[in-house]
């Protein structure tokens, strides 16, 4: 039945690392950090090669019962090796150099992308709109990944990015003042816990007045 991919349990016993470079959230390179040898630039060949390495690692299988548009309920067995890998990669670089709420508004639209895009109204202009919202979103999304295949498993081991939001000391307990450039002390979270408490508060209080119900 596949024909892309190699059964998980039947896979290499050595896991593979690549690495994929990305800009502007587009893929631009891969290496093979394993045999430190192949490298490719060229979208397509970075497609084709995702697809030969990832299936022979046996990943992007997936069994799914799924809804037509018309209602109807079938069952769905796909393989997407090279997919599977390169949003893998682009997932875990847009973790560290997306806003928080720009990467939720588009989780949210990814679904509905997904959604349009299957029920064919690619050409329509809500469509349009997603799109270049996405666009937009992937201004920042430049860096690398390191990814390990096994098995079936794309495990991410390591990421880079000129572009990223994280800062060590501002995450840090125990660094006051979040290091240079910020104003931000761990202890104004107690003030910030306090005034998100009292709509919880307010609503216990509620529920109390009323028994539960």
């Amino acid at each position: 039945m596949f024909k892309m991919t190699t059964s998980p349990k039947k896979a290499p016993d050595t896991p593979e690392v690549v690495r994929i470079e990305f800009k502007a959230g587009v893929p631009v390179k891969i290496s093979n950090l394993t045999d430190g040898e192949t490298i490719k630039t060229d979208p397509l060949d970075i497609f084709l090669y995702c697809n030969a390495i990832a299936g022979k690692h046996g990943v992007g299988r997936i069994d799914i019962v799924e809804n037509r548009f018309v209602g109807i309920k079938s069952r769905g067995i796909y393989e997407t090796p090279g997919g599977t890998l390169l949003r893998e990669g682009h997932l875990d670089l847009e973790g560290v150099c997306v806003d928080r709420e720009v990467k939720r508004i588009c989780e949210t639209l990814s679904l509905e992308f997904s959604r349009l895009c299957y029920n064919g109204f690619w050409f329509a202009p809500e469509m349009d709109l997603i799109r270049h919202s996405i666009n937009y979103s992937q201004r920042d999304v430049e860096g690398y990944v390191d990814i390990e295949l096994y098995k079936g498993n794309v495990i991410v081991v390591g990421r880079h990015s000129d572009r990223s939001l994280y800062n060590a000391d501002l995450a840090s307990m125990d660094i006051e003042g979040g290091g240079e450039a910020f104003d931000y002390n761990p202890a104004d979270s107690q003030g910030f816990i306090r005034i998100n408490s009292v709509r919880l508060k307010t609503y216990a209080a509620l529920r109390n007045a009323c028994g539960n119900l």
